[in-house]
């Protein structure tokens, strides 16, 4: 089976993806993760303003097989998150690089990025 895994953007070994547009990190699981658990019925998501750790968990996703947490791809004040997933969290199934998008960080430290896995990187991880 094949996942799409977009190069513009990096990811983490839990399949947390990030994608970074002037210094605010975009936060999403990947393809891959959200097919791994089924059909999503759950997002919890932190608050606007929250501070988060590179690495450290921000939220949890919930599906119909299972329940994983999410980690932050890098450190850095939670600037927005996706309020559409509490009504329709299928968004993160039907377009998890899209609209199904979970929350923007604006990173303390960009280059933390750097430290994540490229999109060739993660792509060997699910193979």
């Amino acid at each position: 089976m094949s996942f799409d895994v977009p190069d513009e953007r990096r990811y983490l070994e839990s399949h947390e993806w990030a994608l970074e547009t002037d210094g605010v990190v975009r936060v999403g699981i990947s393809d891959f993760a959200q097919d791994e658990l089924g059909d999503v019925v759950f997002v919890e998501l932190p608050d606007e303003g929250d501070d988060l750790e590179q690495e450290t968990e921000f939220g949890v996703v919930e599906s119909i097989k299972a329940v994983s947490d999410l980690y932050a791809p890098v450190g850095g004040e939670v600037v927005a998150i996706n309020d559409d997933l509490f009504d329709a969290p299928e968004l993160v199934n039907e377009d998890p690089f899209g609209e199904g998008w979970m929350l923007e960080i604006e990173a303390d430290d960009p280059d933390e990025l750097e430290a994540l896995l490229t999109a060739a990187e993660y792509e060997d991880q699910i193979a």
